[in-house]
């Protein structure tokens, strides 16, 4: 099990105590539907964890996961990002998308000229902000996600319609 059909949903922040307890950071929209979508895997698919929520933590929830016991196993597993098959996860409304399906959609201006390509979402909790890549300016684009900006997305046509902003011409 490899490649696109897994998508990250959390990652492994470290450890918590000194048991073999981690602080994991959860992607989902609901923080603890983390623990349940069964075995979550490596990016790879070659290692599976199964979590047991314990808390919440500064920065995220405790855990535990079937075989660590001990601090050093923990701290060993930092940085892992934590994927599920696609499969598992929940249909959405049709104005909402996983990151994942975004990622690699062509940007198109809505006279259906190429604007570029969409490498990159971030959130920092203000909303979602695509970064496109584009030969028609200096560097990347960063637009929010709203639907002002882009009206249609269209995942079957693998595009998006982007209204860019009056100054971001430059």
């Amino acid at each position: 099990m490899t490649g696109p059909d897994l998508i990250c949903i959390g990652a492994i922040a470290g450890s918590f105590g000194v048991s073999g307890e981690v602080r994991l950071k959860s992607f989902c929209s609901e923080p603890t539907d983390i623990a349940t979508y069964g075995p979550l895997f490596t990016e790879d698919g070659s290692r599976q964890f199964h979590i047991t929520l314990t808390r919440p933590v500064s920065g995220g929830l405790g855990a535990r996961i079937e075989g660590v016991r001990t601090k050093e196993q923990a701290d060993a597993l930092r940085g892992t990002s934590l994927h599920v098959p696609r499969d598992r996860l929940p249909s959405l409304p049709d104005d909402e998308f996983y990151h994942a399906d975004l990622i690699g959609l062509a940007a198109h201006d809505p006279g259906g000229a190429l604007i570029g390509k969409v490498i990159a979402i971030y959130n920092h909790g203000a909303g979602d902000i695509l970064e496109i890549s584009t030969n028609r300016h200096k560097s990347a684009l960063l637009l929010p996600f709203t639907t002002a900006i882009v009206p249609n997305v269209d995942l079957a046509a693998g595009r998006i319609v982007v209204n860019l902003p009056e100054d971001s011409d430059e």
